[in-house]
């Protein structure tokens, strides 16, 4: 069949519709973006091998990606039927084709056969994508598939997904180790291909992962073959998803690993984008992972205090235990303490630098009592109590021992639910005999609008949703740990769904 690129027509795509088709190495996509261009289509199917033809039917928001073998087809349509794939923030869809091959009308398809050529002489000779010339090294074959990595500046912890994501746009990961030596966090990655191995390194070699941090530093290894023995947070054979996790490591929580794939929305911090385009939010995942599998010579780096500013005066004598109950939902609030020549800042002692960091890059411009605050490191190593006998009039307060502290515990599952403010709220530890009407007006009565509500199936655990997310904060400081009666204390943490 010869295909028109002609987005009208699209008689012959009808039977493209039907969802479970025979395997096929032509792949129809369907709800792309409109703006989507067709490079970020190609690179759906690199990872899972050679892309050889694509057509981009516009009008339709959909295209057909061919690649070289079934094999591969199968692999991309299996792993992306178990991980929503998602473009410019938006998920699509990918199923078989009913075509075995695409034909496609040069002339109608040329921009799309361009930039195929380019991308796969890039896989053929590898050549830098950037178009300069080829330097000698680009040409030279490596002569391992298995890359060294070590992480230089490390302020956020770096896990294994989030390096699989980011080696993964050359080419598919066989297998990853991480492991920590002489203070360092290192990792081995190896290709299916030295060819793959070559190109990471040329265009990852001394870039950050996130904002000006985590620098990658990669070299070829002398191994040329991996021996993974545990699937878990530390290592990974992606070839072989029936191992084991091995003896006391956790496997890999599926609710982190679906944090990186979904975790899109970006926050009010310069610059949200880094150089390798993974949200910042995706690096507060990455702490938030690493601080549940407690990985050793991490936590103990960065600054743990933090200075806040533009702050509601107005509320200044219960400002220290709002800031506590806000800044806790994103690590163990230690001291606050309010400016005494500048009530509207505070400075706030965290448990370790990467709460400081996570609690920084998720609450800086966000909205409390109508005013927008500024969170940022600050210079002071530690917050000073006040001495033995001294006044300070109430602007200090020491939280070290609090009993609501929600990260103390190691390999408790708060870590695997620290999300960005958001309008809808988790509430959890609520008795049986309270009644969806009691939480619908305790949130109402805390200034804002309650728009949803839906129980989880025991009816300890709920969903709530503000109309807003300012709301929803507010909401979260006036009701966490609310006394509901029968000795239950009701638990509210921000969600990642809607209701």
């Amino acid at each position: 069949i010869c295909l028109s690129a002609n987005g009208n027509d699209n008689k012959k795509f009808k039977g493209d519709d039907k969802m479970d088709g025979a395997p096929s190495r032509v792949l129809h996509i369907r709800k792309l973006p409109g703006e989507v261009t067709e490079t970020e289509v190609i690179a759906l199917g690199l990872p899972f091998g050679k892309v050889t033809n694509i057509l981009m039917l516009k009008g339709k928001n959909q295209a057909f990606l061919e690649l070289a073998t079934e094999e591969a087809a199968i692999t991309m349509v299996n792993y992306y039927s178990a991980v929503t794939p998602h473009l410019r923030n938006q998920p699509i869809y990918i199923q078989y084709s009913n075509h075995k091959e695409l034909k496609t009308d040069n002339t109608l398809n040329q921009r799309a056969q361009a930039v195929l050529q380019a991308v796969t002489a890039v896989q053929a000779t590898n050549a830098p994508i950037s178009g300069t010339t080829v330097s000698e090294s680009a040409v030279t074959p490596a002569q391992s598939p298995v890359l060294r990595i070590i992480i230089d500046n490390m302020y956020y912890p770096v896990t294994l997904d989030v390096l699989h994501q980011i080696f993964s746009k050359f080419g598919a990961v066989l297998k990853i180790i991480t492991f920590t030596k002489n203070n360092q966090f290192q990792a081995l990655l190896q290709y299916g291909d030295p060819v793959n191995a070559q190109q990471a390194k040329l265009a990852l070699d001394g870039q950050n992962i996130y904002n000006a941090c985590c620098t990658l530093r990669i070299d070829f290894s002398k191994l040329v073959n991996l021996n993974v023995k545990y699937n878990n947070d530390k290592s990974r054979d992606y070839t072989r998803p029936d191992l084991p996790s091995g003896d006391g490591q956790p496997a890999l929580d599926p609710a982190i690993a679906a944090a990186f794939a979904k975790e899109t929305s970006l926050l009010a911090v310069p610059g949200a984008l880094s150089p390798l385009a993974i949200p910042n939010a995706a690096a507060a995942a990455a702490a938030a992972a690493a601080g549940r599998v407690g990985m050793p010579g991490v936590s103990a780096g960065g600054n743990t205090v933090l200075l806040v500013s533009n702050l509601n005066e107005e509320v200044s004598e219960t400002i220290l235990l709002f800031l506590f109950y806000l800044f806790s939902v994103y690590g163990d609030v230690q001291r606050v303490k309010i400016l005494y020549n500048k009530k509207d800042s505070a400075l706030i002692q965290m448990a370790d630098g990467n709460q400081s960091q996570l609690a920084m890059s998720h609450l800086n411009g966000q909205k409390m009592y109508g005013k927008i605050i500024r969170v940022t490191l600050s210079k002071h190593q530690t917050v000073q109590l006040p001495r033995e006998g001294l006044d300070d009039q109430g602007l200090t307060k020491d939280f070290g021992n609090s009993p609501l502290h929600r990260f103390k515990k190691p390999g408790s599952k708060n870590f695997q639910n620290i999300f960005p403010p958001s309008a809808t709220l988790h509430l959890s530890n609520i008795p049986p005999s309270v009644a969806e009407e009691v939480l619908r007006t305790l949130f109402a009565n805390t200034g804002g609008t309650v728009k949803a509500f839906k129980f989880f199936q025991d009816h300890k655990m709920a969903l709530l949703q503000m109309s807003t997310v300012e709301e929803a904060i507010q909401a979260l400081i006036d009701l966490h740990n609310y006394n509901l009666g029968e000795n239950h204390h009701l638990r509210v943490s921000f969600s990642k769904s809607t209701i």
